[in-house]
């Protein structure tokens, strides 16, 4: 079994950039499809960006339109590891980042996905 453990968030203003981290131990990381999630206080848990794993560093990227042109993300299969990088952050962007895994189905849902980690707060200040 797949275990997702998220780092890298914190407190920043407006403005300003966070990388976050997803690192995954156990077996067959490379051949799962990997997205990031939020979920701000009081409101569902959405999606933020997901990878198509096609090949070993192979993949398609999908971003949510709230955040497209401000996150980026990317993983490293030699890593075992998902990344997002977030600039030009919003107060809006606050919410709890959580990474997850499917190895049956890639998609926007989060149904389709199997294994979460426990989630990693982002707070952005005015």
């Amino acid at each position: 079994q797949v275990r997702l453990v998220e780092s890298g968030g914190g407190l920043v203003q407006t403005g300003g950039s966070l990388r976050l981290s997803c690192t995954a131990s156990g077996p067959t990381f490379s051949n799962l499809h990997m997205g990031w999630f939020r979920q701000a206080p009081g409101k569902e848990r959405e999606f933020v960006a997901a990878t198509r794993w096609f090949g070993i560093n192979t993949y398609t990227a999908d971003v949510a339109a709230s955040v497209k042109g401000r996150f980026t993300i990317s993983r490293d299969d030699t890593k075992n590891s998902l990344f997002l990088q977030m600039n030009s952050l919003k107060p809006e962007d606050t919410a709890v980042y959580y990474c997850a895994a499917s190895g049956r189905k890639w998609g926007r849902e989060r149904d389709d996905y199997d294994i979460w980690g426990q989630g990693t707060q982002v707070t952005v200040s005015s």
